[in-house]
């Protein structure tokens, strides 16, 4: 047995940045079509909610705590958008040039990516994100003067999910992959998949397809 240590060199860890965003527009029969990569990106915001206790009592003591069903949010924001993403957020072109809002909203999936550091280095990992299933809310844009002091707008949408299935668990919307848990090779089939390679198109796999490559591709010697 030991005592635990606090604060060891190299153990103090922590989570920046936002990059690599990748958008996935959805297609009718619900599957994706081939990604897109999303410039400009500045943040994304998980908002998750819901989980909500409700106590029932009995024999004058709290006797269960039942827990709501939770839900998977999250909010983009950039300095512009890839063209793929103007279904995703009510528009559509009626000319060369010329879009309409108040459209039917296209759903979508989005990935992108963090960096992990510690106390030894900046970048000592990344994490990638993947949300399925999502749709965007109409937002807000606030256009100024150019004044002394200019400044890009910065594009902002709510996005919510509905969860899909994943064998032998809840079904869920977001996934976390911590790559510096996993073999190089492994990372680079999730990489090749999310973002595409010479000879392949970028895409979306489903939560179980993602797991099934992980498990295979650790698994092998």
């Amino acid at each position: 047995m030991s005592r635990l240590i606090w604060d060891a060199i190299g153990e103090k860890f922590y989570e920046m940045g936002t990059k690599m965003g990748a958008l996935y527009p959805m297609k009718e029969d619900g599957s994706y079509e081939n990604g897109v990569a999303w410039n400009g990106l500045t943040a994304v915001t998980e908002s998750p909610s819901g989980a909500e206790e409700t106590k029932l009592y009995a024999d004058d003591i709290k006797y269960a705590s039942l827990r709501s069903a939770e839900e998977y949010a999250y909010t983009i924001e950039a300095y512009t958008y890839p063209p793929e993403w103007e279904p995703c957020d009510g528009s559509a072109q009626v000319a060369t040039g010329v879009t309409i809002g108040q459209q039917k909203r296209k759903g979508f999936g989005f990935s992108w990516v963090t960096t992990v550091g510690n106390d030894v280095s900046d970048e000592v990992g990344k994490k990638i994100h993947i949300a399925w299933n999502s749709t965007a809310s109409p937002s807000e844009k606030s256009y100024a003067s150019i004044n002394d002091s200019p400044d890009a707008i910065t594009f902002s949408w709510e996005c919510s999910t509905s969860p899909v299935n994943v064998s032998g668990f809840r079904p869920t919307s977001h996934m976390e992959i911590d790559c510096s848990k996993l073999k190089a090779a492994t990372v680079k089939a999730i990489e090749d998949k999310l973002w595409g390679t010479e000879n392949a198109e970028a895409t979306l796999p489903t939560p179980e397809e993602i797991i099934t490559l992980v498990t295979t591709s650790e698994a092998a010697v």
